[in-house]
């Protein structure tokens, strides 16, 4: 029987996931207890990204502004590609190049972290936005394709995957999102009920809105 072009799709996609838990979990794990750590101090995520990789860095943005399953405190993560005017001015005055570079130097700061995702590594805009967020002191972590790619060497830390198309590309890392925002919740929620208990007395709740914080006796 002849596989069509949508199933042989589906192959790859399995034949991809296949390995893609082993080596991405570890990665997506140390991130979100970072993450959870810095943006809870105060520090904010800043993410980049091109067609589908920016529709991908929107998508992180939206589930730590909002939520990702529970209710929780609201936390500073921004899409860089997501003002257009902002955008379209300094790709008009400074070219395509520093369309990144230049919102991290208005926002970025000592602290803070930076997220690229490409799915070939190679993209010259998000390779000068790593480039300047180092000289600011942030922390930069990427999502590839298969390495080795540019953008894995310019990043302090990246999840390379592999896979037979882009298109898989984009989709395992969809994945890697939703992985790192559940690492994330969970870590939030563990820093948040220790600092609670060593401040005020309070613990933290899946149903407490942004306050992040019910009354409750120390480890309740």
């Amino acid at each position: 029987m002849k596989v069509t072009t949508d199933v042989a799709h589906c192959d790859d996609l399995m034949k991809a996931l296949e390995g893609f838990r082993d080596y991405a979990a570890p990665v997506v794990r140390r991130w979100g207890g970072a993450l959870a750590d810095r943006l809870g101090a105060g520090s904010r995520l800043l993410v980049a990204g091109n067609g589908g990789s920016a529709a991908q860095a929107q998508h992180l943005t939206a589930e730590l502004v909002g939520r990702y399953r529970d209710d929780r405190p609201p936390y500073s993560a921004l899409s860089l590609h997501a003002d257009t005017s902002a955008t379209t001015a300094i790709a008009n005055d400074y070219g395509v190049q520093e369309i990144f570079a230049r919102q991290i130097a208005a926002h970025g700061r000592a602290g803070d972290v930076l997220m690229l995702l490409s799915t070939s590594g190679a993209s010259a805009n998000l390779l000068v936005a790593a480039e300047e967020a180092g000289r600011l002191g942030m922390t930069v972590w990427a999502l590839t394709g298969a390495p080795p790619n540019p953008l894995e060497g310019a990043a302090d830390e990246a999840l390379c995957v592999e896979a037979a198309t882009a298109a898989t590309v984009q989709e395992l890392h969809l994945v890697a999102v939703h992985m790192l925002c559940e690492s994330f919740d969970r870590s939030a929620e563990r820093r948040a009920a220790v600092v609670g208990r060593r401040t005020h007395g309070y613990r933290w709740s899946p149903g407490a809105g942004s306050a992040g914080a019910v009354p409750g006796k120390d480890g309740a």
